[in-house]
């Protein structure tokens, strides 16, 4: 479980404002938390921050990338109203738009507002059981008209995230009608994928702290507009010219009312998460199969997973340079791309466990293996 440090780093990560092309905040948070662990700290020119710690080799390079952007908004237009409409920064559901509450960024701070759209009072009957889309929905911030807007400092262009804080609770773990012990459980915004970036910083962390041998050399990575086209993840590998990729995301938990396993097998609170295909890539096959032993041979809890629509910073990474073999860990995540989402702890804590294991066994004989003929 995660200590009262990286607790409280994973907090201030998930609450910090950063959606995609927006990512200084949380990255500079990143930044002040690894540098004491990392032998070298060095961003890309599109704003993602890499950490290293060297082993006893320098190759393979193991790159560990979590994409540190969150979806959002910017403004398209303020009304003359003193309204503001919306462009979606990464992937929304207009279903879980309305009524929420949101901070937008603006050269005088942040200022508050609420999604909204034309009350269903005043809709005729047959609109009311419509879905109302992103296009219908404006920002209130409180004005009454454009100049009270543009006093407050709004303008096109202004970035929006949700406005939803961190929080934790403990349960009671059941299976099988047995008590299992407890779990914490994390409630926020962003994890999708704040929770990839925090993993690899806490490898970072314990290889340092616990003085961990390792084969090889480790590169976190905090990347960003990955919600808006792995675009931090094609940049991320054009410096670091990984061997070997071990992406860290969210995986969809199914463990919700309406979803069949074949949709999304991974449950919270059973374990990270191991892709076995997605819609951007397909694992190789052999670091797939390393990666599952060594979490069986460690009796690490784990899923395998498949997500047929959707990908990763892995989708992009893979197919760079002459090529990487890669693999996605997952951390079960309930809820994803809304106002707040919802994880356990202690899946997040065996995925730091099972990409440790993985980089004290992976040496460069080993890597090679993954692409021999």
């Amino acid at each position: 479980m995660a200590d009262k440090q990286s607790l409280k780093f994973l907090e201030e990560l998930t609450n910090s404002f950063g959606p995609a092309g927006f990512e200084r905040e949380p990255t500079r948070m990143v930044r002040d938390y690894v540098k004491k662990y990392s032998d070298s700290i060095s961003t890309d020119q599109l704003g993602s921050l890499l950490f290293s710690k060297k082993g006893r080799s320098d190759r393979p390079t193991i790159l560990i990338p979590g994409h540190v952007d969150e979806v959002g908004f910017i403004v398209s237009s303020v009304n003359k109203l003193g309204y503001l409409t919306f462009n979606p920064l990464g992937g929304w559901f207009d279903q879980v738009l309305l009524g929420q509450r949101v901070k937008i960024r603006t050269a005088k701070g942040l200022i508050s507002g609420i999604i909204a759209a034309k009350p269903p009072h005043l809709l005729p009957q047959e609109e009311r059981s419509k879905v109302v889309t992103k296009d219908k929905m404006f920002i209130d911030i409180g004005a009454s008209n454009e100049e009270e807007a543009k006093a407050m400092g709004v303008r096109i262009g202004n970035p929006v995230m949700p406005d939803s804080l961190f929080s934790t609770m403990t349960k009671r773990v059941f299976r099988d009608g047995k008590r299992k012990g407890s779990d914490t459980i994390a409630i926020g915004k962003a994890f999708d994928d704040r929770i990839g970036t925090f993993v690899a910083a806490e490898v970072v962390r314990r290889l340092k702290e616990r003085r961990i041998s390792h084969p090889n050399t480790v590169v976190g990575a905090a990347t960003t507009q990955e919600e808006v086209g792995l675009r931090g993840a094609r940049t991320t590998a054009f410096v670091v010219k990984p061997d070997v990729c071990l992406t860290v995301e969210v995986d969809i938990a199914g463990d919700v009312p309406g979803i069949e396993a074949n949709e999304a097998p991974s449950k919270m609170g059973l374990g990270p998460s191991i892709t076995t295909f997605d819609s951007s890539m397909i694992p190789n096959q052999e670091l797939l199969e390393f990666v599952v032993s060594t979490a069986e041979r460690a009796k690490i809890p784990h899923q395998l997973s498949q997500i047929a629509r959707g990908g990763t910073d892995a989708g992009i990474i893979h197919i760079s340079s002459a090529g990487c073999p890669s693999l996605v860990i997952g951390v079960p995540t309930r809820h994803i791309h809304a106002h707040a989402g919802m994880l356990s702890l202690t899946d997040a804590e065996n995925a730091i466990r099972l990409i440790v294991e993985v980089v004290k066994e992976l040496d460069k004989k080993k890597a090679e293996s993954f692409t021999a003929i």
